[in-house]
């Protein structure tokens, strides 16, 4: 085997995504959730564990030197978290599918990141696959996470319990009406 037919490994930890384009290359895994400390505290302690799954596919979009790199995220977990209504544990699948656009450093991708629609994303420093993974999934994340149907049925407030129906007590105004007579 010569070096040319070995093909590279690819470090998500610090990904040179124009490299990883040019070879038309993709990189994956399945990671378990712990490796993900922001998305593992956003569950509930002790909920189920569950893994990350992600794939990143890389390419070049554009002729020559005017090839500008794009990277397709792919990703999905399934996080425990806690029921707004019923306060239990629900499992919340999240689910990333997006595309990003490189560029050369942080100052190009702050100023067109403002006047385009799709995501740009610096080149340099290297980014972590697996830090955008952990971002996007956090983004995922629905505001109010809830079952579509509690699994108990939910306990009325204590002050809704104590109140009595209208008809059993005579009303306030009855007094009232009794005076302007």
């Amino acid at each position: 085997m010569t070096i040319a037919d070995k093909k590279p490994t690819w470090n998500p930890d610090r990904l040179d995504v124009l490299a990883l384009a040019r070879a038309g290359g993709e990189l994956g895994a399945s990671d378990p959730i712990g490796r993900y400390a922001r998305l593992s505290d956003a569950g509930v302690p002790g909920g189920a564990e569950h893994g990350v799954i992600w794939r990143a596919q890389a390419e070049l979009r554009g002729e020559g030197a005017r090839a500008v790199p794009w990277l397709h995220l792919q990703a999905n977990a399934v996080l425990s978290l806690t029921c707004q209504r019923c306060l239990q544990a629900v499992e919340t699948p999240l689910e990333v599918d997006r595309w990003f656009r490189f560029v050369a450093d942080e100052a190009t991708a702050e100023a067109e990141d403002e006047d385009s629609e799709e995501d740009v994303l610096a080149l340099e420093p290297r980014p972590s696959l697996r830090e955008l993974v952990e971002d996007e999934l956090l983004m995922a994340l629905p505001l109010v996470p809830m079952h579509e149907e509690c699994p108990a049925p939910l306990p009325l407030p204590a002050q809704e319990a104590a109140v009595e129906p209208a008809e059993d007590k005579p009303s306030p105004f009855a007094a009232l009406a009794k005076l302007k007579r």
